[in-house]
């Protein structure tokens, strides 16, 4: 029982999850989502009302107890939830609660996984839904066919094991929200401060960095960052790169000229053993400008050792004392920033990278200088705006010059005197 609005922190959440660990079933399985809010249940309801079209009893349960705290809440515009900063760090509670075996299920087949039920096991199931690759607006619009396609996984998964007759418990939750929720501590300030708060968006997690000595050279930083390989194999490499940082940046070099960000990956799905995928950053001096200039030069993906595809790079750079920020990157003709395949094999991969923001040279104070943005001054709707503007102030003048062309009668009849008589000469 919690009251409206109440943040559940780490601290708090170790206590409530005390049970899971001193009551059996001792097997534990973790369904760990990118973005998961309490709104996504709620806004689920709302669309089908009474008609549930969920299958799996653990969203079901879950919208159930969602809408019993909803009728007995004196609010139902704030509920509790959880803290995201506790449930970034919940993978490693997990493993260091107790003496359970971890498993990472990448094949949604678990009839073929091997368990050992005589000690208890940490099963991982990373929720990755195959449009989560679009880009956020049409994410927004596939919203609820996403959340179908989850419960789905997770009804599959429970069905299977439960028919092996393994017992478990379930633990539903994401690296970070869906949304950032409303401050109830400035709910009496004025609405302009109100919608400011409300788009406060601050990096969920901290940048990848790399350091040369005691200074970082290199920072990373990307929301979504996921690849596609042939059309089918679909690969998510933000969780494993910025949250448990499971990547191997060695091969990482930095100069003042010219710097290289490498990621190594092994086994990131079934079927590779090993990725590697590199970003190629120069620093030079343009005469035009009269300034240094870093720019993302081009983007390998080294697959087993052996396949090699390379990217040239469109319109990512900024001024040597800046990072480079960009909405959406990658190999669609539609974002900001394009990723350009320069060999055959670069054309069996397609790369997704939301909100890109990587700095290679001069960083002070270890952490993102100003950021330079991909999108210009004159975004489409600035020209459509001016195009706009220019239309109505060309109605106007039009309308002032018409006006300006009007004439009266040189004469007029006098009701009281003699009637006005015109000649036909005049």
């Amino acid at each position: 029982a919690l009251y409206e609005g109440h943040i559940v922190s780490a601290q708090e959440l170790t206590v409530l999850l005390q049970p899971v660990f001193t009551q059996n079933p001792r097997n534990l399985i973790l369904f760990l989502q990118d973005t998961l809010s309490i709104d996504d249940f709620t806004y689920l309801s709302e669309s089908y009302g009474n008609k549930n079209p969920l299958r799996n009893q653990v969203n079901k349960l879950l919208i159930n107890l969602l809408q019993e705290i909803l009728q007995s809440s004196p609010s139902s515009l704030v509920l509790p939830a959880v803290d995201c900063e506790a449930t970034r760090y919940l993978l490693s509670f997990l493993q260091e609660s107790g003496d359970r075996k971890l498993t990472n299920v990448t094949n949604l087949n678990v009839s073929q996984l091997e368990l050992n039920t005589s000690k208890p096991n940490l099963l991982v199931v990373q929720l990755q839904p195959h449009v989560s690759i679009l880009a956020f607006s049409a994410y927004r619009v596939c919203k609820l066919y996403v959340f179908l396609f989850i419960d789905k996984i997770i009804g599959r998964l429970t069905m299977d094991l439960q028919e092996r007759g393994i017992h478990f418990s379930v633990i539903y939750t994401a690296v970070r929200p869906s949304r950032v929720s409303r401050r109830t501590d400035v709910m009496w300030e004025l609405r302009r401060q109100l919608m400011a708060t409300e788009e406060e968006d601050s990096l969920s997690y901290p940048p990848l960095n790399v350091t040369t000595g005691n200074d970082i050279c290199i920072l990373f930083y990307a929301r979504n960052f996921s690849l596609k390989a042939n059309n089918s194999v679909f690969i998510d490499l933000a969780n494993v790169t910025f949250v448990t940082q499971n990547v191997d940046i060695s091969s990482s070099e930095c100069s003042d000229i010219n710097t290289t960000l490498s990621l190594k990956y092994t086994k990131p799905v079934n079927g590779i053993s090993s990725l590697e995928i590199r970003f190629l950053m120069t620093n030079k001096f343009y005469e035009g400008s009269a300034r240094n200039w870093s720019t993302l030069d081009s983007v390998e993906i080294v697959q087993d050792g052996e396949k090699f595809a390379k990217f040239n790079v469109s319109d990512i750079s900024a001024p040597a004392e800046y990072s480079f920020h960009c909405q959406l990157v990658g190999t669609s003709n539609l974002y900001p920033a394009r990723l350009i395949p320069s060999n055959n094999e670069a054309k069996n991969w397609d790369v997704f990278i939301s909100r890109l923001q990587i700095q290679g040279f001069n960083i002070e104070n270890n952490q993102f200088s100003y950021a330079s943005d991909c999108t210009g001054f004159f975004t489409p709707a600035i020209w459509m705006g001016l195009v706009t503007s220019v239309v109505l102030l060309w109605i106007l003048a039009y309308g002032i010059h018409m006006i300006m062309q009007l004439t009266t009668n040189s004469r007029f009849d006098d009701p009281k005197g003699p009637t006005l008589s015109v000649p036909q000469t005049e």
